[in-house]
């Protein structure tokens, strides 16, 4: 009996090792994608888009993952409508053309079972360019209203908005360096 448990949890144990990748949907509702850049030298503005939607499979067993992550670039909001208006036009993100931009991830990095940061390709404006997210929080939990597992954090990148030709009023007015927050929660389906 002894040596049937213990083959029992020793085949458990090597089942949970080589699991699947879990695929979770990205709740909308609790992800966040914004930026901030400074303005004129004196303050931070900041925007967010509230349009977004993709996929993240992770596999925490074997440490990798993969992400795809469409942001709806019409869908930016800074509280300011004139504002919004100018980050969509020709100037800046010209969502007449680019209306969506797209991250797609395929390195994952770990320290432990923590996640630390996630690094993959960024197509803005039709270009495309590395990028990588530093976690700076990240849980998996058992979702206590769906009943499932949930997995979500904060994510941040700087990126150099030049590499993607949005060069409107660089330096003056703002500096190449753009601030990414990703706040985000997504659900195993």
């Amino acid at each position: 009996m002894k040596h049937t448990l213990i083959a029992a949890a020793v085949l458990a144990a090597a089942a949970a090792a080589h699991a699947e990748p879990a695929t979770y949907g990205i709740d909308p509702n609790h992800t966040f994608v914004s930026f901030e850049v400074r303005h004129l030298g004196m303050s931070t503005i900041r925007a967010r888009f509230d349009k977004k939607e993709g996929t993240i499979q992770l596999d925490r067993a074997a440490k990798t993952g993969r992400a795809e992550f469409t942001i709806d670039m019409t869908s930016v909001n800074s509280g300011v409508p004139r504002f919004d208006g100018h980050l969509k036009s020709d100037d800046l993100f010209k969502t007449g053309a680019f209306p969506t931009a797209k991250f797609v991830a395929d390195k994952f990095v770990f320290n432990g079972d923590q996640l630390t940061e996630v690094t993959g390709n960024l197509t803005l404006l039709d270009k495309t360019h590395p990028v990588t997210f530093k976690a700076t929080n990240f849980a998996c939990i058992e979702h206590p209203m769906l009943k499932r597992e949930a997995c979500g954090g904060d994510f941040e990148a700087t990126i150099q908005r030049s590499q993607w030709g949005i060069n409107y009023g660089l330096p003056a007015v703002a500096p190449d360096n753009v601030r990414v927050l990703i706040q985000i929660e997504a659900i195993k389906q």
